[in-house]
């Protein structure tokens, strides 16, 4: 069982999560949604597309204009606020390394961190038992927030990714996070090439064994275009393929920039698998 915000979901419920960028320079929609009217129609259409959950974010992921923990908090907290007024059953997520922010973010009505640098600040989980929120347990391997990987190496990927996530889950948990509320992430991407994150991807059921449920951020990623050699805004048919083949191995949580997209991908996955009847069965009983 997944329990996160008002909501409990159960193993074989794929859930979407949403992204919403407050940055100006975010690299899939260069600031669409930095200010709070566009940012909150966003929310608004993903809920609508089938969005549980939404992750909002003060900072680029990758390298870019320095962003302090005030700059940070300013993007993120009040908005948390008002989403939280506006939609309160939403499960909000705040995608941030900081305990400072995850504090501020927390006390506005957060429901879950999400750590996508595997942990770079300790005090962030401390922050999330003490407010008995979720969190997400990502491996990056070891490389500092903002930075590409160069030359990231492995013996073994997936056993890295293992140590490190579980190791995460478990002392979270130690903190007072709720067991059900604990999510582990192999951190497409993040501290890996193409062939890392590939390898990742086929080996999601070896997570999946943990017990912990996966969440996987796979929208519109480089290795999706190195993959198949495509820019940015043409990625999408390679991230629903990605999405697919994850939702057939295990994962449940997707971070997603197409919510519409996805929730088809995932119905049509579940409904193969025999977790989900199909929506209508008309074919052949006229």
């Amino acid at each position: 069982m997944l329990r996160l915000g008002r909501h409990e979901f159960a193993a074989h419920e794929p859930v979407i999560m949403a992204i919403v960028n407050r940055t100006p320079d975010s690299f899939y929609d260069q600031g669409a949604t930095f200010r709070d009217e566009p940012a909150l129609a966003r929310v608004e259409q993903a809920v609508a597309e089938g969005a549980l959950i939404v992750d909002i974010g003060g900072v680029k992921a990758g390298p870019g204009e320095e962003v302090d923990a005030d700059e940070e908090a300013r993007r993120t907290v009040g908005f948390v606020a008002e989403v939280r007024r506006r939609f309160p059953d939403v499960i909000i997520s705040v995608d941030t390394w900081r305990h400072e922010v995850g504090e501020a973010v927390c006390e506005a009505g957060a429901d879950l961190l999400n750590d996508a640098w595997g942990g770079v600040d300790p005090k962030l989980a401390e922050v999330a038992g003490r407010y008995g929120v979720g969190i997400v347990c990502t491996h990056a391997g070891g490389a500092e927030p903002r930075t590409r990987p160069h030359r990231a190496t492995y013996d073994d990927v997936m056993a890295d990714i293992l140590d490190v996530t579980v190791s995460y889950a478990q002392r979270a948990v130690s903190l007072g996070v709720p067991r059900e509320s604990v999510l582990i992430d192999p951190g497409h991407d993040f501290g890996k090439n193409t062939r890392h994150s590939l390898e990742a991807t086929r080996r999601l059921p070896e997570m999946v064994e943990t017990g912990w449920p996966v969440l996987v951020s796979l929208s519109n990623k480089d290795f999706v275009g190195e993959t198949l050699d495509r820019p940015v805004k043409e990625r999408v048919i390679g991230t629903l393929a990605t999405t697919a083949v994850s939702a057939w191995l295990g994962a449940q949580v997707y971070r997603v920039h197409e919510v519409a997209e996805t929730r088809q991908v995932l119905d049509m996955v579940a409904s193969i698998a025999g977790h989900r009847p199909p929506a209508v069965a008309r074919r052949g009983l006229a």
